[in-house]
Order: C-alpha cells, then sequence, then structure tokens
C-alpha cells in the first residue's frame, strides 16, 4: 500500500508539474533559497541566496565530504573503530539535540556515517571529527580550507556539527564566541552539496534510508521526503535537515527526475520552528516549480559533429577530418523559450599533420549560455573535448613527396 501511495504522488507531482510555473507568480516559503541542475551546476532558481545565514546540521554536509575524503586517501576505513571521547559522550545527554545513544563508547567509522547523515547525530559527527583530525577544531580548520578551494572565502565555520556554540559549553573553537554559529549563504550550501554528490556519489546510498540499525536500537531519517516519509516524494534521496533557533527550520535536498539531479536549498522556512514540516512542503513546491520549467537537453551528442566542425589535416589521404565530440555536451534549458543555448569549437591548431589516430584531441566544445539566473552557474559553464573520430593515414606515393616538397620549398626558401 505504501509503494502505491508513492507512485501516486510522484504521478500526481509530474501531472501538476508539466504545466509551467511562471517565475515572477513563484517564490518559496523561507528566507532564502536556490536550485542547482547537479551536472552543470546551472542555477534554475534562486531567493536571496547570497546572504550569509546560520544552517544548523546542514553543516554536517561539509564534515561528511572530509570523512569520504580521509576514506578516500586511506587514513581510515569505514571499518576502523572510533573511540567516543568525554566530549562528544556528554552532549548525548541533551535530549534537545539529535543524538544516538553511544554508551558503547566505541563504534565503526561506518556506524557513525550513518548516524552523522540519517538521525543527524551531532556526537557521531564529532566524534568522526577528531578521529580524523585529532581534535574538533583540527577539523574546522581543514573545512576552512576546503571550502576555501572551492571559491567560499567568507563563510563562518566554528564547529563541525553545525549546532550553536551555546551548546558546546568549553568546547567551542579557540578565538569563536559562545554566540557564534556557522554561517554560509544558500549558494555556500549548494557548491558543497554538488561536490559532495559529484566527488563521492556513494553518500546517496546512506541519504535514502528511511531508518537504520545502531547499537541495538532503530532510528528514523529526519528527511520526510524519503519514501516513508509524511511528506514522500518519488526520486528523493537526500541530503540534510537543518534545526536550530538561529537557523529556524531548513532543509537541503536533491531529488531526480527524468533524466535531470537537481539540488535545491531551503533555509529557514517560513513558521519553520513552530511548523517544522514546512521545510519540506517548501521544497516540494520549489521542486515542483524547476520541473515545470526547465528540462536536460543534448546539444550535441558524444561522437557527432558540431556544425560540420573539422580540421585541416597535411599530407592525409583527405584534405580534412571531422572532429567530433568526445561526449555528450548537455544544458539545462528553460521550457517554450527561444533564448537557446549555444555552443562554440575552438582549437589552436590551424593544420595537422597524418597520420592521424583516432581520440587525437584538436579543441573544445565550449557551452554558450545566455539564460542565467543570477550568478548564471556554481562552476564554468560545461565544455567537451573535440576529437579526430577516425584514423587516417598519409597520401600515398607521389603525393605524398609532393606535400612534403611543397612545404619544405614554403618554410625554407
Amino acid at each position: 500500500m505504501r509503494k502505491f501511495l508513492l507512485t501516486l504522488t510522484t504521478v500526481i507531482a509530474l501531472f501538476f508539474t508539466s504545466t509551467p510555473i511562471l517565475a515572477e507568480d513563484f517564490s518559496v516559503a523561507a528566507k532564502h533559497a536556490i536550485a542547482v541542475e547537479v551536472s552543470s551546476g546551472k542555477i534554475l532558481y534562486e531567493q536571496d541566496a547570497e546572504t550569509k545565514a546560520s544552517i544548523a546540521s546542514i553543516s554536517k554536509t561539509l564534515s561528511i565530504y572530509l570523512v569520504y575524503e580521509a576514506l578516500a586517501k586511506g587514513e581510515i576505513t569505514l571499518d576502523t573503530m572510533v573511540d567516543i571521547s568525554d566530549y562528544p559522550y556528554s552532549l548525548t545527554s541533551n535530549t534537545e539535540l539529535s543524538n544516538v545513544n553511544l554508551d558503547a563508547r566505541s563504534y565503526s567509522v561506518r556506524d557513525l556515517l550513518n548516524a552523522s547523515l540519517i538521525t543527524s547525530s551531532n556526537s557521531a559527527i564529532i566524534a568522526l571529527a577528531e578521529k580524523i583530525a585529532g581534535s574538533e577544531a583540527a577539523f574546522v580548520d581543514r573545512m576552512k580550507a576546503k571550502v576555501q578551494e572551492w571559491g567560499i572565502t567568507d563563510a563562518k565555520i566554528v564547529n563541525v556539527s553545525g549546532l550553536d556554540n551555546t551548546d558546546l559549553g568549553e568546547n567551542i573553537y579557540p578565538g569563536s564566541s559562545p554566540e557564534d554559529v556557522n554561517m554560509f549563504s544558500a549558494l555556500d550550501v549548494a557548491i558543497i552539496a554538488r561536490r559532495l554528490i559529484l566527488d563521492y556519489p556513494q553518500v546517496l546510498d546512506i541519504t535514502s534510508l528511511n531508518a537504520y540499525d545502531f547499537g541495538g536500537y532503530t532510528y528514523y531519517s529526519t528527511n520526510q521526503m524519503l519514501s516513508d516519509g509524511t511528506h514522500a516524494r518519488g526520486g528523493v534521496d537526500g541530503l540534510k535537515t537543518g534545526t536550530s533557533n538561529s537557523a529556524g527550520s531548513s532543509f537541503l535536498a536533491t531529488t531526480q527526475q527524468a533524466g535531470m539531479r537537481i539540488i535545491t536549498v531551503v533555509l529557514n522556512a517560513t513558521d519553520g520552528l513552530t511548523s517544522p514540516e514546512n521545510r519540506f512542503v517548501a521544497t516540494n513546491d520549489l521542486m515542483n516549480y524547476v520541473y515545470s520549467n526547465f528540462s536536460l537537453v543534448t546539444l550535441v551528442k558524444k561522437g557527432e559533429a558540431f556544425e560540420d566542425s573539422k580540421i585541416n589535416v597535411f599530407n592525409g589521404e583527405k584534405e580534412t577530418s571531422p572532429v567530433v565530440a568526445a561526449a555528450d555536451l548537455t544544458v539545462v534549458q528553460r521550457n517554450q523559450t527561444d533564448n537557446v543555448p549555444t555552443a562554440t569549437f575552438t582549437t589552436d591548431i590551424k593544420e595537422i599533420d597524418a597520420p592521424l589516430k583516432a581520440g587525437t584531441l584538436v579543441g573544445k566544445l565550449q557551452l554558450k549560455d545566455q539564460d542565467l539566473i543570477g550568478k548564471g552557474y556554481i562552476s564554468e559553464q560545461a565544455s567537451v573535448d573535440m576529437i579526430i573520430p577516425s584514423d587516417m593515414k598519409e597520401a600515398s606515393w607521389p603525393f605524398s613527396w609532393w606535400n612534403q616538397f611543397v612545404r619544405y620549398v614554403n618554410e625554407k626558401l
């Protein structure tokens, strides 16, 4: 019955998203919001998206990225055991904070990763940070360095969990005040989430879980848009909720529909502290808006030329060779618009010498999208390599000899 209701919900959502919702008629019931297509980084909606705000437990998204990075570097494994120090253990006694029972005082990285992502356990992510970097403060330094790499230069990061510093007692980051909280913009959050999904897509295997077992207890996801949630929507498989007095009720989500994966960020949903479900309603509205107004379109398919793209060949069987895309070039295009994105083929090679080998790189096909919202893209617009599609032999004798002679005369005499 649950699967039937979820399918029906998805069908209804698809029906209502078939009619475009005009941008001027739409707003998100939250202070800050943004929607981004994952593969391209194109911004599809924004609402005061560059203003810094408290994001509470959504901060864990950045912390989790660094946990996966440590796994990739071999600093830890999923089976590495982590001892729970007195600091994170003491937080489990505060029933107002999201946590799991840590009485065993030693758990695997895998278990703590699940607890951090699904139940939003603050103590679990602190324990992981201490294991990886030696202390929470040292891990915060890693967080600051990482966002700098991504061009986020003005975020405030004071802890790994997203808790208000007032909840941490004497364990606050050196130099920070008890009133400090992590501060990011909705745009910053989208950048972090996109990097997490692209670099470590296995995170979705965890964030898509409705529940999990930990230490003999069953814990349930805080994401009510998953299949068993009160606001279930087909395709949603992450990512992170966030709630605090300073942040209100917020939600970072990701979903895939019609082959297009998007990230949505809703910060401080209207009346969210009194009605936490408002963040899910606002997110669902934003997803409906995006999928009714935008589609993923392939401009050039892998192996296809772009507008008769070709390159001159010296001493080959033919005077020119076609040039084709090494991969699909896709773009998110607004539905029912005349402002269609295009692309430009560029190369520094005026002429290439035969023999030619299939796959030889000769240039780039650069997307030229003028239909921009806000900053347009959270990364550079997409491009794909342009390559030689097939081998080409040298011209046969005496043509080859004559070609070489003509080149010698032109260059040397």
